[in-house]
């Protein structure tokens, strides 16, 4: 499928519009092409790009709109596809505002490219809010075209005539046309500016908030149709694994590949050079086997004789460091914010309150694990890859082969799940090195579970201390919280032991709550291994340690968690984050990040009302509440658990309530809202990856176990909180599930048991 797109300059998204200049018009075989982008451009989508999509330019849309001669229209998104549904969710604003039937709306892939396509990171839920408006735009301003065109063949006045379901129509004398019959001319016609689009009204959308419309693949992905990374197959192709080293900084003493080359298939060995540390995105380095297929290339590794210097972080143990992380959280650490004075508070207090949380490393762990498909020439270098982040690729490659840029071609394929694992694309940098070594012969590097787990970038370890003090009537008058992480920018620059503000303003220091003091600190904190990004980012520990101290200050107050947690909010407010401190940078305008209390107190009490809070429950049985902010969504959860007299624990039910907004697609919504679910019960009970002399203990899901059947939750309702009209800034929605739900369900457990679960994962505790 080959679809020509043409793209020309767009504005920052907050002052997106459309005018003569934001768009090109031009007819290319009897298509009509109606394009955003950064300067005038092709593209071409591939065979194996087809069907999936990314794209951005520093956030911004960079979207394509072609209706051909039989009316079908295809749109060019630029978002990955990695189980949110995007690709649905963008088909149905651009159908709505162009008056198009979905089921003749495509979805093509746009190739990696930044220079035309804009930054094509897939990350922060921001693949909707940050492109809404603006594809409600290109479908007014194509569907106003249409109009306008229809109404000069017909002679009559413009405002005669009105697009519906992919047809114009001139009700006054019965007259209708197709789209494709008028796409050629309709292509010449002066693009409407900003001011003159006329927008449909909301009460009207026919696919924008309704609930039951199918995934635009899902026929082909149900019946195994859809190209994933790991489908990717090319003639002459060999395959890959390598043994990388098993600590993180170490390098290849020697190895002898004698017995590994005596495999029947293997091909060649290939000695990969190792980066210096941080080494953020590039290859760990390590012994690569190729060989005919992929079970000959895992034995040949096997057979590897490899001695290896583990380098400086030999000694990594996450005992040791959890001690360490311990006794930082006690001492004093950078201010990050200061209202008030919590000294003082905290001295004159009639109660003081003290807890110190833990979270160990996470992996992001996707069904499918890191694989990329590389042609790799002098001249050329081609990628066939599940990626969030293609630009990345292209910009490794270009320096590391002396290629111009537009040399390096990436194809991003569907992801068989990311959770931020795949914006980080070492993996298709090492396929390409190897397809390098072969001359040119395709190579399909496939990563290991186990190598999946030991060579990624993980989510933070990480210890929270806070202290409240409370007066006599239980109300808190000072609030003091430590949080300390290895930080993300560790893999960019040597020594980085501070979080970065977009780190704290994750939960920390935009927390909510109505005290007169508040200071947040910042003890440094050495990174041993690789951190990356991972589903809610440090919204995770941050909500587990605020939301389960929220209910600790609570039960020494001798309140129910709910009324404490409201009370804790104050009266309803904005916060202006820059206000409050100058570590919230989020990437984010202010504005659009204010922090509306009400919005959160709304979640509250309708999580709370769906969920019965108070009913009368047996023996053994909890219920506990947390909620969170994170991606301009609202976020509450109430879990219900029961705990036999052995510790055995389940979960009867979740209700989750979220407000981000105009809700686009229902039911992409509530997927996700489940999915944050299941992910949180499973990071909270089961989930952790620790280090032994420097190694990661951990191996495949027989000891990193995800949530089996028989340990979810029984029952899931989700709450959507749905403000009237679409002015709110829209919120993101893969992720603000997630933050609340660790610390719903410990409170609940302290509700069943009267213990408390300070240390995740839960695991044994109840025993």
């Amino acid at each position: 499928m080959n679809a020509r797109i043409a793209n020309a300059a767009m504005s920052e998204v907050a002052n997106l519009s459309l005018s003569r200049r934001g768009f090109l018009r031009g007819i290319a075989a009897g298509t009509f092409v109606l394009a955003t982008g950064l300067r005038p451009a092709r593209a071409e989508a591939t065979k194996y790009g087809a069907e999936a999509m990314s794209g951005g330019l520093k956030d911004d849309p960079r979207i394509f709109l072609t209706i051909t001669d039989d009316g079908t229209v295809s749109l060019l998104c630029n978002r990955a596809e990695m189980g949110q549904g995007v690709r649905t969710s963008w088909a149905m604003v651009v159908a709505d505002e162009l008056e198009a039937e979905l089921a003749r709306v495509k979805v093509l892939q746009a190739p990696g490219d930044e220079a035309r396509f804009g930054n094509q990171n897939t990350d922060g839920s921001r693949s909707m809010r940050h492109h809404f408006q603006a594809l409600r735009r290109i479908g007014a301003a194509a569907r106003q075209m249409l109009e306008a065109e229809a109404a000069a063949r017909w002679q009559v006045p413009v405002a005669e005539v009105r697009a519906a379901r992919h047809e114009v129509v001139h009700a006054a004398s019965g007259r209708r046309i197709g789209f494709g019959a008028l796409a050629r001319d309709a292509a010449l016609r002066p693009v409407p500016v900003a001011d003159a689009l006329v927008f449909k009204n909301p009460e009207d959308f026919r696919y924008i908030g309704r609930d039951g419309v199918a995934l635009v693949d899902n026929v082909d992905i149900t019946t195994g149709k859809a190209v994933y990374g790991i489908d990717a197959r090319l003639e002459g192709m060999a395959y890959a694994v390598i043994a990388r080293p098993p600590v993180y900084g170490g390098k290849v003493k020697r190895y002898d590949a004698a017995r590994a080359l005596q495999v029947p298939g293997v091909l060649k060995v290939v000695p990969i050079e190792e980066t210096p540390i941080p080494s953020a995105f590039q290859p760990l380095g390590g012994i690569a086997v190729i060989a005919e297929n992929t079970f000959a290339a895992i034995k040949g590794r096997s057979l590897l004789e490899i001695e290896w210097d583990d380098g400086p972080n030999a000694r990594y143990d996450s005992a040791h460091y959890r001690e360490a992380l311990e006794a930082a959280s006690r001492q004093p650490g950078k201010v990050v914010r200061s209202n008030g004075d919590v000294d003082a508070a905290l001295a004159g207090a009639a109660r003081r309150v003290e807890a110190t949380y833990y979270m160990p490393h996470l992996a992001q762990a996707p069904m499918e694990p890191p694989t990329a498909t590389a042609r790799a020439t002098q001249d050329l270098c081609e990628l066939w890859c599940s990626v969030q982040n293609p630009e990345a690729i292209r910009t490794d490659l270009s320096k590391r082969f002396s290629l111009a840029l537009d040399r390096v071609v990436v194809h991003t394929l569907l992801l068989g799940g990311g959770f931020g694992r795949k914006s980080k694309p070492d993996f298709a940098s090492e396929a390409a090195i190897l397809s390098r070594a072969m001359d040119g012969r395709p190579v399909k590097l496939t990563f290991t579970r186990e190598d999946d787990l030991h060579n990624g970038y993980l989510h933070t370890v990480s210890v929270a201390r806070l202290e409240a003090g409370l007066d006599a009537e239980g109300k808190a008058q000072a609030w003091l919280h430590r949080t300390v992480a290895p930080t993300i920018q560790s893999i960019f620059m040597p020594n980085a032991e501070q979080s970065g503000a977009f780190e704290l303003a994750m939960g920390a220091v935009d927390m909510p709550f109505a005290i007169p003091n508040v200071r947040v600190e910042n003890p440094p904190a050495q990174a041993h291994t690789r951190i990356g990004w991972f589903r809610s980012v440090s919204n995770i520990p941050h909500a587990f340690a605020i939301q389960s101290f929220a209910a600790e200050l609570a039960a020494a107050a001798g309140r129910d968690p709910k009324d404490y947690l409201l009370e804790l909010l104050g009266p309803d407010r904005v916060i202006d984050p820059a206000a409050v401190s100058d570590q919230w940078l989020y990437g984010e305008d202010p504005k659009r990040y204010a922090f509306d209390t009400a919005r959160l107190r709304g979640v509250i009490e309708r999580v709370a009302r769906e969920a019965g809070w108070g009913r009368s429950l047996p023996s053994g049985h909890g219920l506990g509440i947390a909620a969170h902010r994170s991606f301009v969504s609202y976020a509450a959860v109430v879990v219900e658990v029961a705990v036999s007299a052995d510790g055995k624990l389940t979960i009867p039910r979740v209700d989750i309530a979220l407000d981000c907004g105009a809700v686009i697609n229902p039911d992409r919504v509530r997927a996700q809202l489940e999915g944050a679910v299941i992910q949180g019960v499973s990071l909270a009970t089961v989930g952790e990856i620790s280090f032994k002399a420097g190694r990661v203990v951990q191996g495949n899901f027989h000891d990193y176990p995800v949530t089996r059947i028989d340990a979810a939750p029984k029952h899931i309702h989700t709450h959507l909180v749905i403000p009237t009209g679409f002015d709110a800034p829209l919120g993101g929605v893969g992720e603000p599930g997630l933050p609340p739900v660790a610390p719903a369900l410990t409170n609940a457990i302290f509700a069943a048991t009267g213990k408390r679960i300070r240390s995740l994962p839960i695991r044994d505790q109840l025993a």
